[in-house]
């Protein structure tokens, strides 16, 4: 900026030089005759009116057009600050909808969308922010006016994500299938939840299977939820045995070595008298996880011969000679076959051993049937008495 004005200071003064050095002789004379008038001046003061003249004329050319320029520039500047404003708008309803303020981001949502360019974005920070107030017609209302090409696979999202969350699961699937992302990561979350609601659990298997492969759920919770889609299935298949079977046979082998899974199905083969099968569900469990719960749900598989199970009882037992579930369950097969001396040996064995009243509490009242069995009436009673002083009344 300096170099400049210093270059413009030495154009003047070389002018300046140049006007003194020519005007210096006076030897010129302008006559301008214009009859019956006669003017007779000299050069220089010719030439100086003339730039004088050229000077004013040009102020007077640029004094006019910025006149007539001046609505044009008005309704620009009203153009420009409106654009400002309504950006600004936009930039507040981002913060406010992010910050938790949703009353906020829906007013600056609507401020932002006056100007065209920002209708759209402005569409999808308010039906969120009206979402979170659980204003659902004002959601809709901002959804329906996203009408940009360019945001369509935007709104469609939205609206999965928000359906979702309100808990309208259909209408989060309906979006889904009209957008062109239902591969994406994000889409199969959305769907995921919404089946999950919809209570649809092969497609919870199948999308949860996608999303681990695409390490887009946390391990623990596609446990679970492999878990809960399975127990579901297997509910579902209750009333058809050859039905529950196969389902259960299409699971992974770690989903069928699960004790949760592994003892439903076992109930579930019970009750339609495939006790067969309930006890290969157990043992292959049992082969992998050692539960309690599987233990106590062991002896109801037996069917008129629990010798079998006794014996495959008698070999777990040689590892595992002080675990008290496994004593129980033998103490009640070898009560179903009558070998009352065996059952009271390995019950009142649970009775030193359990660490937990509902175990004693089922020892006992195994006892008190087995002294009934035997016409011990005084035992019976006894032990009868112990488990119902063992129940917490609270």
């Amino acid at each position: 900026m300096l170099i400049r004005g210093i270059f413009w200071l030495l154009i003047l003064f070389a002018a300046a030089a140049a006007v003194a050095t020519l005007g210096a002789g006076d030897a010129g004379q302008v006559l301008i005759v214009f009859p019956p008038y006669r003017v007779d001046i000299s050069l220089n003061l010719f030439v100086l009116a003339l730039v004088i003249g050229f000077i004013v004329l040009y102020a007077l050319i640029r004094s006019i057009r910025t006149v007539l320029k001046m609505p044009m520039r008005v309704a620009a500047y009203r153009a420009r600050a409106k654009t400002a404003k309504a950006q600004r708008a936009l930039r507040d309803a981002i913060g406010n909808l992010y910050a938790g303020r949703f009353s906020r981001a829906e007013k600056a949502a609507r401020e932002a969308s006056v100007l065209l360019e920002n209708k759209d974005a402005a569409g999808l920070i308010g039906a969120t922010a009206a979402h979170r107030m659980r204003e659902y017609a004002r959601r809709d209302d901002w959804l329906s006016q996203i009408d940009g090409t360019d945001w369509r696979d935007a709104r469609l999202m939205t609206t999965a994500e928000l359906r979702a969350d309100g808990r309208d699961a259909e209408g989060a699937l309906s979006a889904l299938q009209q957008s062109q992302g239902g591969r994406r990561i994000h889409a199969q979350q959305i769907a995921l939840r919404a089946q999950q609601q919809l209570k649809n659990w092969s497609e919870v298997q199948k999308l949860v299977k996608s999303l681990e492969k695409r390490e887009a759920i946390h391990p623990a919770a596609a446990v679970r939820l492999r878990q809960l889609a399975a127990e579901n299935l297997l509910r579902d298949r209750r009333y058809d045995a050859d039905a529950l079977l196969a389902m259960w046979h299409s699971l992974t082998p770690a989903e069928r070595r699960s004790p949760r899974l592994a003892d439903l199905a076992a109930e579930l083969l019970i009750a339609l008298e495939r006790r067969a099968d309930a006890r290969k569900v157990i043992e292959e469990a049992l082969a992998h996880n050692w539960d309690a719960r599987l233990l106590r749900r062991y002896p109801e598989t037996a069917a008129d011969d629990p010798l079998p199970l006794i014996q495959r009882a008698e070999a777990w037992r040689k590892g595992r000679s002080e675990d008290p579930d496994l004593l129980f369950a033998l103490g009640l097969l070898c009560l179903r076959q009558q070998l009352w001396g065996k059952a009271q040996a390995f019950l009142e064995q649970v009775l030193k051993l359990a660490d937990n009243e509902p175990l004693r509490i089922r020892a006992h009242r195994a006892l008190a049937l087995l002294h009934e069995e035997l016409g011990h009436a005084d035992e019976a009673t006894r032990h009868y008495r112990a488990s119902a002083m063992a129940i917490d009344p609270v």
